[in-house]
């Protein structure tokens, strides 16, 4: 990267806790949700953090997030929703590595990015809330990036529209009445 683009990027690893909690019914036994994340995270794959009679809490993973220039606006969103939120998403694990049967593939602070996700409807995607320390990093690059566009009124056309053509088909058509005039012009002759 140049020195003039080695700001535009920035990343950080973030840890993700996900909740296996008891399912309501015979067909779900067990529910597993997202619930947060750790900024600055070790690198772990699903290590019991909270184990208590009901449910148990995992480190299921270290992801990169990544913040883009590009995506600033998306990240105000997020940063601006009654809750803040960051988003986490879980795909299906094809290796059965994981407890769980998924495995964390993405943290963004992007909503737009999330909903990408969410519209697959293949993967789990949850908002979990923003660690303050990590919503200051995201509200930083924000700051550096972040461009106002003022509101351009369009102004209309000079043309005009309500000027009537009827008549005018197209010159390279020989016809004795002209296709394209609308049916309400043309006088009909009437018996009676």
């Amino acid at each position: 990267m140049s020195s003039r683009t080695a700001n535009w990027k920035r990343e950080l690893p973030v840890g993700v806790i996900v909740r296996k909690s008891p399912g309501v019914t015979q067909w779900v036994r067990e529910i597993w949700t997202p619930i947060g994340v750790i900024p600055g995270a070790p690198d772990e794959h699903w290590k019991v953090l909270v184990d208590d009679e009901v449910n148990t809490d995992f480190h299921a993973g270290t992801v990169t997030m990544e913040l883009h220039r590009a995506d600033v606006e998306a990240y105000l969103v997020s940063l601006n929703m009654a809750r803040p939120s960051v988003w986490v998403v879980l795909d299906k694990d094809e290796t059965d590595q994981s407890p769980s049967g998924w495995f964390v593939s993405a943290v963004t602070a992007s909503a737009y990015e999330a909903q990408d996700s969410l519209d697959s409807g293949e993967s789990i995607v949850e908002a979990v809330p923003i660690p303050e320390s990590l919503a200051a990093w995201i509200q930083e690059f924000v700051d550096l990036h972040y461009i106002e566009e003022p509101f351009k009124k369009r102004k209309r056309d000079k043309h005009r529209v309500d000027l009537v053509e009827d008549g005018k088909g197209d010159a390279r058509i020989a016809q004795v009445s002209d296709v394209f005039r609308a049916p309400g012009t043309q006088k009909k002759n009437r018996l009676h």
